[in-house]
């Protein structure tokens, strides 16, 4: 859950070090010292009990400008094949399950594959694309308004976290595990039902007041999902594993803004059509 992209890979995995965890592995005597993600043991950094560590870095480790860099780059690809979305609405469901394949196929491999991942982008572009231009056709300003909310929930949580205000904990992962399976289960439950017309409703059981509210609860779980991303990343510039996961983190970031995206684009859809 929360990006295997990023949580099943032997580089960010794991717990992300504080301070003082980081203050005590650095200051111990020469003879002992052992740099984080070179010769630690997997299992003290958090790496995962079977998985191998990361590791000597190499030349050019991941850094935070490089995963800003690979994630820009990505969205600007789901931009432009948005448009073609946009224009052509038709490809927006096959475009949708061919992007479900190729997002667990990414989210699941040990390695990052750029390719995958570009291809990823490109249609859940086209994706995106389609569903913003039907729902923009049916109620204007929708889109502009869900971007907004996104940039803005993305912001918040950013400062927050950099802020230290927000971190994740034990106990708040397993009720996002738990929240997370059951937010799951509704929606595969509610997309049979509208699938087969067993519903009046286009959205299904996601109509009027618990429509709204049920939204509200994704939207609380992708943005607490953005900072498992955060601090995921940032044990990987940490540890400075390899520059090549940088690639599997902004992977990881578009799977949760995309997911944010269109649960904000279906809360505004669900107000303005009742």
């Amino acid at each position: 859950m929360s990006n295997p992209a990023l949580s099943n890979n032997p580089a960010l995995n794991g717990k992300t070090l504080t301070a003082d965890e980081l203050r005590r592995i650095y200051d111990r005597p020469a003879a002992q010292t052992q740099r984080p993600g070179i010769d630690t043991p997997a299992t003290e950094i958090g790496f995962g009990g079977d998985q191998p560590p990361v590791g000597t870095p190499s030349d050019k480790p991941m850094s935070y400008e490089n995963t800003i860099s690979k994630t820009v780059m990505l969205f600007l690809i789901v931009l432009a094949f948005g448009a073609v979305g946009w224009f052509m609405p038709i490809l927006a469901l096959p475009a949708a399950i061919a992007g479900l394949v190729l997002g667990l196929v990414n989210a699941f491999k040990k390695e990052p594959s750029v390719p995958l991942i570009v291809l990823y982008a490109v249609f859940q572009g086209v994706f995106l694309g389609g569903i913003s231009g039907i729902f923009e056709a049916q109620w204007s300003g929708i889109v502009s308004q869900a971007i907004i909310g996104t940039l803005s929930v993305f912001g918040v949580t950013l400062l927050l976290f950099r802020s230290g205000k927000v971190r994740t904990s034990p106990r708040l992962n397993k009720i996002f595990l738990v929240a997370i399976v059951g937010y799951a289960a509704f929606s595969v439950v509610n997309f049979v039902l509208v699938m087969f017309n067993l519903t009046d409703s286009p959205w299904g059981m996601r109509s009027g007041w618990l429509g709204i509210a049920i939204g509200v609860l994704a939207v609380l779980l992708a943005a607490y999902s953005l900072v498992m991303d955060f601090e995921l990343i940032q044990n990987g510039v940490r540890n400075r594993v390899p520059e090549k996961w940088a690639w599997s983190a902004a992977f990881g970031l578009m799977v949760t803004l995309i997911w944010l995206y269109v649960e904000i684009l279906r809360i505004l859809a669900i107000m303005r059509g009742n």
